[in-house]
């Protein structure tokens, strides 16, 4: 199994930066991409980024240009830089990953707990 870790999540003002960790730990053979997700109240579950094996990145249109995602793949952990922040982006962050466990011939995602981002205008 693998398990997904979160943390930095917390309450910022309005323009400040944050920056989300996920780790990612278990019996872990591979992983393919690492991604964020975010839901506020009464809104859909919505991706954030996405980041690949080779590291190309894919953002929503409504965070291109103020969040960064990375990875930090000899530690098994993502990272998802927010800076500029909106009171718009105040959700329930969520970690995924696509990853293979040893001995299994498939890839499973899996999913952090969430990390309450909170930005104040």
């Amino acid at each position: 199994q693998v398990q997904l870790v979160e943390s930095g999540g917390g309450l910022v003002q309005a323009g400040g930066s944050m920056r989300l960790s996920c780790a990612a730990s278990g019996s872990i053979f591979s992983i393919r991409a690492m991604a964020w997700y975010r839901q506020a109240p009464g809104k859909r579950h919505e991706l954030v980024a996405l980041i690949t094996s080779d590291s190309n990145t894919n953002y929503a249109d409504s965070v291109k240009g103020r969040f960064t995602i990375s990875r930090d793949n000899a530690k098994n952990t993502g990272y998802l830089q927010m800076n500029s922040l909106k009171p718009e982006d105040t959700a329930v962050y969520y970690c995924n990953t696509n990853a293979k466990i040893p001995g299994s011939r498939d890839y499973t995602d899996y999913w952090g707990q969430g990390t309450q981002v909170t930005v104040s205008s």
